[in-house]
């Protein structure tokens, strides 16, 4: 069900302590212990940065590969400009609802008010599910496969398998997954800012050094593969840029600021794209320059060529620790909405946060959870297949669809403004790319299912 917390409103503050009364009465366990609205812009544009600017990023060279210098930078400029156009729409949205009085906390909750309550229950509440879930199983196999790098460049012969490593990564996630509130995460957020500045000044380092040096592969810039396979690699490349520019958990984050909100969310925005523009590009154009269309899925691993090192050893270590510290930070930033979910079906809101009534409840539910997705990825290491179709059908509509949909309907602009039919053209263009998208992924799932094996060593 959704939740309505007292904000500060224009109206007499008699009826505003009776509507404050009343909202309480409706707040559930997941609103009142999961998204505690404490937070700054400032806080707010650390949570964001960890959501948006994570380690898929270096994959963006790879994506350049199946669209090539100028499609590639076009997609990734317009990228930015609709992803940071259609957060704001939605920041827009919930600050009117907020001075309404009627706060929305979650993105199931604006679908439930502004398209029904069908819509928030069985479209999107199950799709930002599957879609944040989904990210913490990514996380937690990304972090595994770093883990992984590190020891077969200090040990080419060790024989410990890639699932020990996720179980690893996992166990670290664990402990992470006990914080309890999504403000509690401001800190750790901030470090996580720090760290995806450092990576991807690692990438852009690592990558010019060696494309300015005969180590590294011949430069190619043309696109592989016959007609099908270019077409469908292309798509395939927009969903993997998609999937890189997705947030998913606007509302939840937007949720933690301390009201009155208005105006907050675009200064977190503009913390944000400033780290994203200085990160996404440097890296996407610096890892595509050096390595052309050999460049591999995460652009590290075109630092070592049969097992030999491209570059000191030492910069390897330290690129690495760094993505794997941060991963465990974005882990835990896409389990909230899955937290605020348990704390809502196993918390007591008039019992206090940390009585054992809720204590137990949340170490168990939330251990489950982080154990359930640990093994799903050790189980599945091809799940960046599986995650390809999930951000395809995942974030393209809760980010690029429904923000323009929520604002049209929530402020009905008139349909011969310019905004109007601005909106209706992002809806239609994200809505068939994401059909195809989609279908470019399970194509791909479909050519990989040959290789597929469970527990694989890859």
């Amino acid at each position: 069900m959704g939740t309505l917390l007292p904000t500060v409103t224009a109206v007499d503050e008699t009826p505003e302590k009776a509507q404050q009364i009343q909202h309480q009465k409706d707040v559930d366990a997941g609103a009142l212990f999961v998204l505690k609205s404490k937070g700054s812009w400032m806080h707010c544009g650390y949570h964001l940065t960890t959501s948006i600017v994570a380690p898929p990023l270096l994959s963006l060279p790879y994506a350049f590969t199946f669209l090539g210098w100028t499609v590639g930078i076009v997609c990734l400029v317009i990228g930015a400009l609709v992803t940071f156009y259609s957060y704001n729409l939605i920041s827009l949205v919930l600050e009117h609802h907020a001075q309404l009085g009627n706060r929305q906390l979650r993105f199931r909750d604006m679908a439930r008010d502004i398209l029904g309550p069908r819509w928030g229950r069985y479209f999107v509440g199950p799709i930002q599910f599957a879609v944040c879930y989904g990210a913490v199983v990514a996380c937690t196999l990304l972090g595994g496969q770093c883990m992984k790098a590190i020891y077969l460049l200090s040990n080419p012969n060790g024989t410990m398998k890639l699932y020990e490593f996720v179980i690893i990564f996992g166990c670290f996630m664990l402990i992470l997954a006990q914080i309890p509130s999504f403000h509690s995460l401001r800190h750790i957020n901030l470090v996580s800012l720090v760290l995806c500045l450092a990576y991807s000044a690692c990438a852009t380092v690592g990558s010019i050094y060696i494309g300015n040096t005969s180590k590294g592969p011949e430069k190619d810039y043309s696109v592989k593969g016959g007609t099908e396979d270019r077409l469908f690699g292309m798509f395939n490349a927009v969903a993997i840029i998609a999937t890189t520019y997705g947030n998913g958990i606007i509302p939840e984050i937007q949720a933690t600021l301390a009201p009155p909100v208005k105006g907050k969310m675009f200064k977190g925005l503009t913390v944000c794209y400033t780290v994203l523009i200085v990160t996404f590009f440097s890296v996407a154009i610096s890892g595509y320059w050096a390595f052309g269309n050999e460049s591999e899925g995460l652009i590290l691993s075109n630092f070592v060529d049969n097992g030999r090192s491209l570059v000191p050893k030492w910069f390897i270590y330290m690129t690495n620790i760094f993505t794997i510290t941060q991963l465990s930070a974005v882990g835990v930033v896409y389990l909230q909405p899955t937290n605020e979910v348990l704390e809502q079906t196993f918390g007591d809101p008039k019992s206090p946060e940390f009585s054992n009534r809720n204590l137990i409840p949340r170490v168990i539910s939330r251990s489950l959870a982080i154990t359930i997705a640990t093994t799903i990825a050790a189980m599945l290491p091809f799940f960046g297949d599986i995650n390809s179709l999930i951000g395809a059908f995942g974030f393209i509509p809760l980010d690029f669809i429904l923000p323009v949909v929520f604002f049209n309907l929530t402020f009905k602009p008139s349909k011969r403004s310019p905004i109007f039919w601005l909106n209706v053209t992002i809806a239609a263009v994200f809505s068939a790319l994401g059909v195809i998208a989609s279908v470019a992924a399970v194509r791909q799932i479909v050519l990989d299912a040959k290789n597929y094996r469970l527990f694989a060593n890859v």
